[in-house]
């Protein structure tokens, strides 16, 4: 099999798929017979190939697919006027709090935020699949410890947890929120943030934060796992099923 029809094989499965696929089950397409460095060389082609297109080839935690480009964002949502329901602000930090600081307790949440947290707001997060208990703090009363999923990653547009932008500032981690509510409304937020999203969040916030990165001790390593989990595991070892995105075609 030449290459021009190795490509043009998966790139019909990739646009095919409704969830991103690993170059694992890429290979089933031929049997074996490619291995998975030829798969991955082959993608970066196609990647190149769709560079001038409305689509986009990426790969993020579950594995590669195809999906719109955010610039186009504003012309496809007049497709669908409807949106739907938003987080709340208290429900996005949160979540960015679990993203940076994980594992964490709801203590530690908590902690960070000044406030009670609601139990509902974890819910909300855990029903969206975008958090999960991945064991219990060996402490007095072993709280839950939350950590993100590969769902978040995938409505991100990450590969891992490497490539969440560094929140340096409050205006930084004001445009992190931003990008969260983006993708809670099914869109596919442009990460890592950029100047211009930072220059926005500084012109909308009216009271200075402590960025989150700074404001929780590093957690106790002790804690017992009861679903262990590889946060940077490459996106070809991945086998977890997840609902795409709302900017795939």
């Amino acid at each position: 099999m030449n290459t021009a029809d190795a490509k043009r094989i998966l790139e019909t499965a990739l646009i095919c798929s409704t969830q991103p696929l690993p170059v694992r089950e890429l290979r089933v397409l031929f049997d074996d017979e490619l291995g998975a460095d030829t798969i991955k060389s082959l993608l970066l082609e196609l990647q190149e190939d769709w560079s001038q297109r409305g689509l986009e080839l990426v790969s993020v935690a579950t594995g590669w697919r195809f999906q719109s480009r955010p610039e186009l964002r504003d012309h496809l949502d007049r497709l669908h006027p409807e949106k739907p329901p938003r987080y709340t602000r208290a429900a996005l930090e949160t979540l960015a709090i679990i993203a940076y600081r994980q594992p964490v307790t709801r203590g530690d949440m908590e902690d960070i935020r000044g406030v009670t947290i609601n139990s509902l707001i974890l819910k909300q997060l855990e029903d969206r699949n975008w958090v999960e208990v991945i064991g219990h703090r060996e402490t007095v009363g072993r709280p839950a410890l939350y950590a993100t999923t590969r769902q978040f990653l995938d409505d991100l547009g990450l590969a891992s947890l490497d490539q969440l932008p560094v929140i340096e500032s409050p205006a930084q981690q004001g445009a992190l929120i931003d990008a969260l509510e983006q993708a809670s409304s099914g869109d596919q937020p442009a990460l890592p943030i950029d100047e211009s999203s930072v220059e926005t969040a500084e012109a909308d916030s009216g009271a200075e934060t402590e960025p989150i990165a700074e404001t929780l001790p590093e957690p106790e390593p002790e804690f017992q796992s009861s679903s262990p989990i590889e946060p940077d595991a490459a996106p070809d070892e991945v086998d977890t099923t997840v609902v795409s995105s709302g900017t795939r075609p």
